[in-house]
């Protein structure tokens, strides 16, 4: 993935090998020493460093965050919902958008192209929280006019940070 990332930077940010290695560090470990950091990359401390705080200056590094698990924020059950709006217009995404700002139940919410207008993962902490989100939250949305949900039984390879 971040070979794939590279790639799409470079006409924009001079971005080599030593870079990618960087950042694959810090995605593997974001609270890794600047001094282990230096060594697996093979720089100097003081020019990894440089290095980082560039890739953070030129927003390639957004922030370091911890990991949860879902459990710790009241989770245990997750599902990835798709919504598809009755009207394709800007204050229909709007007022949608919104509403999944405010809800805490989900934890991403992505515009997506295809027969759907978004992508939800939602977690809470059972099938009974998840189906009172369903019909107290999607389900009193007037734009909405289609949900379907995939529920998570395991996930084998998930890098999310």
């Amino acid at each position: 993935m971040l070979r794939n990332i590279a790639s799409l930077l470079q006409p924009v940010t001079e971005f080599d090998a030593t870079n990618t290695r960087i950042l694959r560090e810090l995605s593997r470990n974001a609270r890794l020493p600047n001094i282990e950091l230096a060594e697996r990359v093979g720089l100097s401390p003081s020019a990894c460093l440089r290095r980082v705080q560039e890739l953070e200056r030129r927003g390639l590094i957004r922030g370091y965050r911890a990991m949860l698990a879902p459990e710790a924020r009241g989770g245990g059950f997750t599902a990835y919902v798709t919504i598809g709006l009755n009207e394709h217009t800007k204050a229909a995404q709007l007022a949608f958008e919104r509403a999944m700002a405010a809800s805490p139940h989900v934890r991403e919410c992505h515009n997506v192209t295809g027969a759907i207008e978004y992508l939800l993962r939602v977690e809470v902490p059972d099938i009974a929280a998840y189906k009172h989100f369903h019909a107290e939250t999607l389900g009193t949305l007037p734009q909405v006019t289609a949900i379907t949900t995939f529920v998570v039984m395991d996930s084998p390879k998930d890098e999310r940070a």
